[in-house]
């Protein structure tokens, strides 16, 4: 195949929806009682893709994976646990080894060919939705033909390093004899003992990482890339200091390079660490927000409203999430309780959203990446009534192509507003409010509109709002709007999409 050029262009803010490829292939062999590859999936599951909405696809873990990590897998203890927890009938044939210890970037043989998936590719371009695939910069499995063909793209260490570390550095017979190679580490964890660990300060190693960039490119859209923040210069230097040499330090970055001769790709960044804005400013159109993620769950209004506020293209460019393959599953993480809070804000804010196989079902159990198969759960009705609801209004064009603005929440006679989190959407002729209360108390703040919003005493002294998440109609004194603002009293964990007027056609309850 030719490289080619993208043939539409995603809108902006856009969805994209993460599938456990395996898993999921499982999951359709079971229910069709036959084997199902990539080419055999039923155009039916790429229409409810488009008719939800999605931009993006994510097949997470389709490359090949690596048979001495699959026996890792299954011996290691720890995971082992996490196996029994997920699935408790869990048979060593269902650990299929981390999609993350890659032996080589192809199709993986149980899940399809490079022509299936030019065929996937295909129906979804079809349908207007772009294909995203992995990319792991940091290492590569420990039987990748790298390791004994090319093991000086590795960082070396020697008999003694095996020795005393044992679970950082591995030994290799190779061409070239007996080679002593490091396993992949992030410098905050212990070393991951089915990978090996690849050398940023060697030019060889990042000219053949951009040739299996370019190989992947041709039949996706766009790259995932894996704990991007690792192969920066400055990460790579300090996390192994002792094993490389400073003054080989490359002049430019690793990524620099990479997105500039694969311009019409969708760069997509896993990262932490607050490395998020380098590596926008190094390319990456797309940065893990783990930052919100992390608020949500665990810190105040305050702090989430202070990360809200930071600069507006920095904002676009985040990838919001409540949950994916590393987090806990959003259902159990926050429960049905707050999901109307977090579920809205997260799929209103500018930015790329996020959503996880399962996670618009209401499934509580995570998978972990080794295994092929989930355990059974029921769909939580009313976890898909919101998705569908949310999904559906977040289609809307002014999610997308419109301006996006926070507002200031002001006291409306006590210190609740604190928990109120307001913002609005606009385009020339539609606009959104979205207000969440983000606390288990009832809230109630005054919020102050931006001047497009239009405010100016006119003909009518009064006004209607349409809460289009809650299908009710709201009505005030415009006086009051000029004065001090939308005053908004909102439950636990409430929220609000307003527009202006009431629904069409709709017979729907007052409020004032």
């Amino acid at each position: 195949m030719k490289p080619r050029s993208p043939v539409f262009s995603s809108r902006p803010h856009p969805h994209l929806y993460e599938i456990n490829t395996w898993v999921w292939l499982h999951d359709l062999s079971q229910k069709m009682n036959r084997t199902i590859r990539l080419g055999d999936v039923p155009d039916q599951e790429w229409d409810e893709l488009q008719a939800k909405g999605f931009d993006c696809l994510w097949l997470m873990g389709l490359w090949e994976r690596s048979p001495l990590g699959r026996r890792i897998a299954r011996q290691h203890s720890d995971l082992q646990k996490e196996y029994a927890k997920a699935l408790p009938d869990w048979q060593e044939s269902e650990v299929v080894g981390s999609p993350y210890a890659i032996r080589a970037y192809q199709p993986d043989p149980e899940l399809g060919s490079w022509e299936q998936l030019k065929d996937v590719l295909k129906k979804l371009h079809d349908r207007g939705i772009k294909l995203i695939l992995d990319f792991v910069p940091n290492h590569t499995a420990l039987d990748h033909e790298w390791t004994t063909r090319h093991p000086e793209y590795y960082v070396q260490g020697t008999s003694r390093d095996v020795t005393n570390f044992p679970s950082q550095f591995f030994p290799i017979d190779t061409s070239t004899g007996i080679r002593y190679l490091a396993h992949g580490k992030d410098p905050n964890c212990p070393a991951w003992t089915d990978t090996a660990q690849l050398d940023y300060f060697n030019p060889d190693t990042r000219q053949a990482l951009i040739r299996e960039l370019q190989q992947v490119a041709k039949y996706c859209d766009g790259v995932r890339c894996d704990m991007a923040m690792l192969v920066l210069n400055e990460v790579f230097a300090q996390t192994w200091e002792n094993h490389v040499k400073g003054d080989v330090c490359p002049s430019g970055e690793f990524w620099t390079e990479a997105i500039s001769l694969l311009p019409d790709c969708m760069w997509i960044a896993e990262v932490y660490w607050d490395r998020e804005w380098e590596l926008q400013q190094l390319g990456f159109q797309f940065t893990y927000d783990k930052i919100l993620y992390d608020r949500l769950r665990h810190s105040t209004t305050h702090e989430i409203a202070l990360h809200l506020q930071g600069d507006t293209i920095f904002q676009s460019k985040l990838v919001r999430f409540l949950e994916n393959h590393d987090e806990p599953r959003s259902a159990a993480a926050f429960g049905n309780v707050r999901l109307p809070a977090v579920g809205v804000l997260m799929a209103t804010l500018p930015g790329m959203r996020l959503y996880h196989q399962g996670q618009l079902n209401g499934k509580r159990i995570r998978i972990p990446v080794q295994l092929c198969r989930a355990q059974d759960e029921p769909p939580d009705e009313a976890t898909v009534a919101f998705y569908d609801r949310i999904l559906a209004i977040t289609n809307e064009d002014v999610f997308h192509a419109g301006k996006w603005a926070m507002l200031t929440v002001h006291s409306a006679g006590d210190d609740s507003f604190s928990n109120v989190v307001a913002y609005q959407w606009t385009t020339e002729r539609v606009w959104k409010l979205i207000a969440v209360n983000l606390s288990p108390m009832v809230a109630q703040a005054h919020i102050r509109l931006n001047e497009e919003f239009g405010i100016e005493p006119g003909t009518f002294p009064d006004y209607t709002l349409y809460d289009q998440f809650n299908d009710l109609s709201f009505e005030g004194r415009r006086k009051d709007l000029i004065k001090s603002g939308l005053y908004v009293r909102l439950d636990p964990f409430e929220c609000h999409i307003f527009s202006m007027g009431e629904k069409e056609g709709g017979n729907l309850e007052i409020k004032k």
